[in-house]
């Protein structure tokens, strides 16, 4: 825990009845001041399995998508005095371990956003693919990363990333508010810290790919890729004063 920054872990919940303990567990204790799970109107125990670990939990009798669970974490976050969030999927399928190299670069102050990226694994061992990742993803993510790059003007390893840990800074000067509540989200926030000039930095991470791990499905991945795609022909960078 750090003495000069409070770093408050958020997780968008989503039937994550049978993952959510290990995710947890397997966050390092002495890395984090707070975990706030949002409950998006699950249909399993997830609500109970999260109050038994005495997480702080805000449920939603309706379910307000992929997006709005997370304008509900990061609205709760930074009323709590949060200096950086972090934000990671509790399907266990992202290694909740590297949560220290994640705020690190903020704690220092070296960027605004650190992503964890699946694409920097070693080549050489099937990187992304190794863990599981199917192949149609794979390709997609790999289209996607590219064409964004090309048009921002990055190099980024990845823009769809599960795993990430905002400055204050950052989620106080975007209007995630005004993001969608679909899947698109989190490349809204993305664009957005992009637009505002925000610092990026990427750590790699190890994932893992299985029945109890959520994932879009193919039209879902489909309709996502369509409004990246959109999104990014539409990016206007902001003049320089």
């Amino acid at each position: 825990m750090s003495k000069h920054k409070r770093i408050i872990v958020v997780l968008p919940a989503y039937n994550a009845e049978k993952t959510l303990k290990r995710t947890v567990e397997e966050i390092p204790q002495n890395a984090y001041d707070e975990i706030i799970l949002v409950d998006d109107a699950s249909s399993d125990y997830t609500i109970n399995v999260a109050k038994r670990m005495k997480l702080n939990v805000i449920k939603h009798e309706k379910n307000k998508g992929y997006g709005g669970n997370q304008k509900t974490c990061y609205d709760n976050a930074l009323r709590l005095g949060a200096d950086i969030v972090v934000m990671l999927h509790p399907d266990y399928q992202y290694d909740p371990k590297i949560l220290p190299s994640l705020t690190a670069p903020l704690i220092y102050d070296y960027a605004d956003i650190v992503l964890a990226s699946r694409m920097l694994g070693d080549p050489h061992k099937g990187g992304a693919l190794q863990g599981g990742m199917p192949v149609y993803k794979y390709i997609s993510n790999r289209f996607l990363t590219t064409f964004q790059n090309i048009i921002f003007r990055m190099h980024l390893s990845e823009y769809h990333t599960g795993y990430r840990a905002y400055s204050r800074k950052f989620l106080q000067t975007i209007n995630y508010k005004s993001f969608s509540d679909d899947f698109i989200f989190d490349n809204e926030l993305l664009i957005a810290g992009i637009r505002n000039r925000m610092r990026f930095m990427e750590v790699p991470v190890k994932t893992r790919y299985f029945k109890e791990a959520s994932s879009i499905n193919l039209l879902s991945s489909i309709k996502y890729g369509i409004a990246v795609i959109n999104k990014t022909l539409n990016y206007k960078p902001k003049r320089k004063l």
